[in-house]
């Protein structure tokens, strides 16, 4: 298990006389653990706050459209206009 700690962050694990990897310092990988989660969670925070505000954008732009669309539709048929030689 330590030398696949070792992969991931080398600082986490002890070495023997020799160097070679013995042990994980768990203690260590509480710490990283809980920065790692602080960090994500915080990514996660910001990310619903953006699809709050897209939110937002999208219902005000379909008001906007809808108010179009019922605008065009009073208005009647627009009129034909005649392309061609006179």
């Amino acid at each position: 298990m330590a030398e696949d700690v070792e992969k991931v962050n080398p600082h986490l694990v002890v070495r023997d006389k020799e160097g070679k990897t013995y042990s994980v310092r768990y203690d260590q990988v509480n710490a990283m653990l809980l920065n790692e989660f602080l960090k994500e969670h915080q990514k996660v925070q910001e990310m619903e706050a953006n699809a709050a505000r897209h939110q937002e954008q999208i219902e005000a732009l379909t008001a906007g459209l809808e108010k179009v669309n019922t605008q065009l539709e009073l208005s009647g048929p627009a009129p034909q206009t005649v392309v061609g030689n006179q």
